[in-house]
Parts: structure tokens; C-alpha cells; sequence
């Protein structure tokens, strides 16, 4: 039986600001505190598992535990057809120590050029888990499908979005109000999920 989140705060499990701020912002709604993993100065553990679903799991556990307080992990990245589904899970080792997506999104551009930039399309995925302190994780996962542009465009967003145009659309996820992305992204199917099974208005 799904576990109901019964208020309070919530730890978001993630040290990059801009999924700290989009997560607190589709949570808004509810009335939930949040706080980041990193304003606790929890340690980022390491990512060993081979899915999106052990990966989100695995750190919203250990921010769970450290915390002693409900955590909610994401962990998504980008999908793209012509590099076998890469970089998947390694979207944001892509971008080295330092989280520098210029230079992962240029990484991307020479793998399909490579690929000879015949087939553009790619998805992202996100996968959210909400665990609690004695070890019980809900996961849920959502999925938007999409187009691959360069040169980047838009600031609105971080880390992939000024390459990915989503289906049905002409601007990336760079260039979307926050509000537009928010009702539409993968993460946004995911949390639809999550707030049906968890959460109430």
C-alpha cells in the first residue's frame, strides 16, 4: 500500500540549484517546507546503481536517514536515440566535477556528430523517490520525448535544456517560462504521479 507524506518538512536530496529550486517550486502547492541536502551539509553519495530508479532511491534514502527526515531524490537525465540511449544515467558526469553543462552539451554535439547527426530524437527521464527515515521508498518515473537543436539556446533552464526541444513545440526547455516547463517536463509527469499516490491538496 502506497505510504501518504503527512506534512511537514521535506528533504530535497539534490546539491544543483536549479533542480533544488524546480522541485521546491512544483511543491509549492502543498504547503511543504523544503530544504536542499546541501543547506544540511549532507554528502552527496556516490550514484552505483545502473538505473534511474536505484540511483533516485538510493539517494533519497541516504538523505532520509542522515536528516532523520523524508527525502525526495530525482534522478533523471537525457536519453538520446543515436548514442544508445546515452548519456542516460551519466548525464550529469557528463559534466565533470565542476557541473559544467556547456561543456557536456559540447561533449553531446561531437557524439552525434560522430553519429552523423541523422537521428535527433531523445527523451529525458526522471525518476522521483520519496523515502522515509525507516527505510520505506515510493518511486514513481515520467518521461517527455523530444528533439536535439544546436546551437543551444535559452538560459531559462540548466543543465541539458537549450539542446532539447520537446514534442509539439519550437522552443527548448532553455527557452520556456519556468511555469511552462513545470506542466510538462518529465519531471512534472513524475510528480503528478507522486502527488496523486502521496500527497494532498
Amino acid at each position: 500500500m502506497t505510504r501518504a507524506f503527512e506534512g511537514g518538512k521535506l528533504v530535497v536530496a539534490s546539491h544543483n540549484p536549479g533542480k533544488v529550486r524546480e522541485i521546491a517550486d512544483l511543491l509549492a502547492p502543498f504547503g511543504i517546507e523544503t530544504v536542499s541536502a546541501g543547506d544540511l551539509g549532507l554528502d552527496e553519495p556516490e550514484e552505483t546503481g545502473d538505473t534511474f530508479r536505484a540511483n533516485a532511491e538510493l539517494k533519497a534514502l541516504a538523505a532520509a536517514k542522515a536528516a532523520n527526515l523524508p527525502a525526495l531524490a530525482d534522478d533523471s537525465g537525457l536519453c538520446v536515440n543515436a548514442l544508445g540511449g546515452a548519456p542516460g544515467i551519466y548525464s550529469a558526469r557528463w559534466a565533470g566535477p565542476n557541473k559544467d553543462f556547456v561543456f557536456a552539451m559540447e561533449k553531446l554535439r561531437r557524439g552525434m556528430l560522430e553519429a552523423g547527426l541523422i537521428d535527433t530524437s531523445a527523451w529525458f527521464i526522471c525518476g522521483l523517490a520519496l523515502a522515509w527515515p525507516d527505510g520505506h521508498v515510493e518511486y514513481f518515473e515520467g518521461r517527455v520525448d523530444g528533439e536535439l537543436t544546436w546551437p543551444p539556446r535559452g538560459e531559462k533552464g540548466f543543465g541539458y535544456d537549450p539542446v532539447f526541444i520537446p514534442q509539439g513545440f519550437d522552443t527548448t526547455f532553455g527557452e520556456m517560462e519556468p511555469q511552462a516547463k513545470h506542466d510538462m517536463s518529465h519531471r512534472a509527469h513524475a510528480f503528478r504521479q507522486l502527488v496523486d499516490a502521496c500527497f494532498t491538496r
